[in-house]
């Protein structure tokens, strides 16, 4: 099987400064990997780079097959790559639909609409869609989040820290879903997490960053090691 995401070697950053210092992952469809890593080791500056909020400065991006590195983030959102930023940054003043019509009209070149799907996934949605997103609970706002990412059906979801401020009622629930969308869809899924809970329901494999640099990989045996996966998160 293909992989959908490939990164060879890449390089990325703010500034004068590289953050990612050649970073070569790969994702598969319907397969969830996790990017684990203190705070400030590039895990967010690797997400950014992929979607094409910051661009490479050496290295490749290849997505299903094609070479994304010089296309801009609303070209990659088209193809297929949704992306949910930590922090969410759904639009507050927006109804629940609203947000959901904006994540249509940022890739509707892809030319699916799954607002029933999607609905189908979050019924409480459905429920408050004429209720302003910035009233929901930091939880419904992950789940709007997500939701507004995968309306168009893309091959490809970029998580980064869904569990930042959200009740571990909530975050189990992410968990579940995640694993059960790759399962009906086999949506390749790269996870930027720090919750060790929500990292050992859903991740089948995980990259570890430090520095920038890709230091280990973690399969899922090594994942279920609660005290071996605890060395690589923040403190």
């Amino acid at each position: 099987m293909n992989p959908t995401l490939t990164t060879n070697g890449l390089r990325s950053g703010y500034g004068t400064g590289d953050v990612l210092q050649g970073v070569s992952i790969e994702v598969s469809p319907g397969e969830i990997v996790g990017v684990l890593g203190r705070n400030g080791m590039g895990k967010s500056t690797l997400m950014r780079t992929v979607i094409g909020l910051l661009p490479a400065r050496a290295g490749s991006i290849m997505f299903e097959g094609a070479d994304l590195t010089r296309e801009s983030a609303d070209v990659r959102a088209r193809r297929g790559i949704g992306y949910v930023p930590q922090g969410r940054e759904i639009f507050p003043h927006l109804t629940v639909r609203e947000n959901l019509q904006m994540g249509h009209l940022v890739n509707a070149g892809r030319g699916h609409y799954a607002l029933d799907e999607v609905y189908g996934w979050f019924p409480f949605l459905r429920e408050r869609e004429r209720q302003r997103g910035g009233t929901l609970s930091g939880g419904q706002q992950e789940m709007l989040a997500i939701a507004r990412a995968l309306v168009n059906g893309p091959s490809l979801l970029l998580l980064d820290e869904p569990s930042d401020g959200v009740q571990p009622s909530i975050v189990q629930q992410i968990g579940t879903f995640i694993v059960e969308l790759v399962a009906r869809k086999a949506t390749a899924v790269l996870l930027v997490e720090q919750n060790i809970d929500l990292i050992q329901t859903a991740a089948h494999r995980a990259y570890v960053l430090e520095k920038g640099r890709v230091v280990t990989s973690l399969e899922h045996s090594d994942i279920r090691d609660t005290e071996r996966l605890t060395e690589f998160l923040s403190v």
